[in-house]
């Protein structure tokens, strides 16, 4: 003879393995949730500025938040910027890598104060 399990069981069941499935926040700032990003350091330099071409304001008053060279699987890839809400009180500082003698690290951008 066969056991049937009630569906509620099941449910039960697959609720509590899919539970462990969870993406916590690594930092809070201002209000404003910030994921932890491990530090880039290279030695490849960025390829020249991509010129991106801006759509149209999607609504008064949003931030275009400009794209940046990002480095994934051992290279550079082109992740496109976007409009985003403004922070009051915040300003956007964009992205950028920098150069210290010869070895190229990658400061993520973020809303800072001011």
């Amino acid at each position: 003879m066969k056991h049937k399990i009630p569906s509620a069981m099941m449910a039960l069941a697959a609720a509590a393995a899919l539970s462990g499935c969870v993406v916590v926040p690594a930092h809070r700032y201002g209000g404003e949730v910030a994921y932890a990003a491990p530090a880039v350091v290279i030695d490849t330099p960025p390829p020249a500025p991509y010129a991106e071409v801006i759509p149209a304001m999607p609504y008064a008053g949003a931030v275009w938040i400009g794209g940046y060279w990002g480095w994934s699987g051992g290279r550079h890839h082109w992740v496109p910027g976007y409009w985003e809400r403004p922070r009051p009180g915040y300003r956007w500082e964009p992205h950028h890598w920098e150069n210290r003698g010869g070895h190229w690290q990658l400061h993520m951008g973020g809303w800072v104060r001011g």
